[in-house]
């Protein structure tokens, strides 16, 4: 039986080097893959390019990264919670492509699928679609996006397989299922690793084919991005 299983993050993270592209998944800090966000962090790897909807806040999550300059580049659609990214984006200190929310969901699922690119109406008439083809269907305009193309994909989910099948929880679901298959190597890490045939198939969200390795990660933090509570009465 095909077994993707490895011991730790460290064994996962074989072959990553500077300057390559990663994926990582998560929506703000939910769901985010902070065992291995940690492991980039202590391997010092630099010049990454990043693709995340976002890149966590100053202290937590990809923001990391950015406080010891490892990111080159940032691909993402939301800036709005990080100082330190914002201030490296307005100094020039850091390269930032900001693409629509669905537009990032497609590029992710079109390398996925193996789609080269597609159409899109989103962005058309802006900034967004400077450079870029466009082409008219049925009377609307739209831009042409081309999937992404990236070393790595590292996803989090909330329980695997040593085959490499996901289950994601909640809204930690968010970007994790469509970056899963859409790096060169997809890395999962799982906050429980069980063996091959003990999860019910019909709960299954990505099946193992699109995972080559897989660790269970230790104490998750889960820190809340914006904690909002009503006044005591």
């Amino acid at each position: 039986m095909i077994n993707k299983k490895v011991n730790t993050v460290q064994e996962a993270f074989l072959g990553i080097e500077d300057g390559m592209t990663l994926m990582l998944g998560g929506f703000g800090l939910c769901g985010i893959p902070e065992n291995s966000i940690a492991e980039l962090v202590k391997k010092e790897i630099k010049n990454l390019t990043c693709i995340s909807n976002n890149a966590g806040v100053d202290d937590f999550g990809l923001g990391l990264l950015l406080q010891k300059r490892q990111i080159r580049k940032m691909i993402s659609s939301y800036v709005g919670e990080n100082a330190e990214f914002e201030r490296q984006m307005l100094t020039g200190e850091l390269e930032v492509e900001l693409i629509p929310q669905g537009t990032l969901a497609e590029r992710c699922r079109a390398a996925q699928a193996g789609i080269p690119a597609f159409f899109t109406p989103a962005g058309f008439g802006t900034e967004v679609a400077i450079g870029k083809e466009t082409r008219e269907f049925n009377g609307k305009m739209y831009v042409m996006e081309q999937a992404f193309n990236a070393d790595f994909a590292i996803v989090k989910a909330w329980k695997g397989d040593t085959a490499g099948n996901l289950i994601f929880k909640g809204t930690a679901r968010n970007f994790n299922p469509v970056m899963a298959g859409a790096g060169k190597i997809t890395i999962a890490e799982v906050e429980e690793l069980v063996e091959a045939g003990t999860l019910d198939p019909n709960q299954i969200h990505i099946p193992g084919i699109f995972v080559q390795r897989i660790f269970q990660g230790e104490k998750y933090e889960k820190r809340i991005e914006k904690r909002t509570v009503r006044e005591r009465k």
